[in-house]
């Protein structure tokens, strides 16, 4: 009788790739977003580990850094939600969505 090798697991199986929190596009890569900026959140004596954060794509993480000031996004845009209520923030999501996950964007 000959032995029978066990099934290999190489290749491993393809790994869906993360979601943006924002734009809700599958890219390869997400950067971590304190809802709540650090700077703002250690003026209120929390600690950075403590802060709400969120998982976005590089292009919706840069748009929301150079749109908002860290006041703003403490005082008005601490929640996905109210972010989405922006309108330039439904612009940008709304042309993002045209666009590859592969591609490079340029935020100004």
């Amino acid at each position: 009788m000959a032995r029978r090798q066990p099934e290999s697991t190489w290749p491993p199986p393809p790994r869906e790739a993360p979601t943006c929190a924002l734009c809700e596009r599958a890219v390869p890569q997400l950067t971590e977003h304190h809802l709540l900026p650090r700077s703002q959140g250690r003026r209120q004596g929390l600690r950075v580990t403590d802060l709400p954060t969120t998982m976005l794509c590089g292009p919706c993480h840069k748009f929301l850094h150079r749109t908002f000031s860290n006041v703003e996004l403490a005082r008005e845009y601490s929640d996905l939600a109210a972010l989405r209520t922006h309108e330039d923030v439904q612009r940008f999501v709304r042309w993002l969505r045209t666009q590859p996950a592969t591609k490079a964007v340029r935020v100004r």
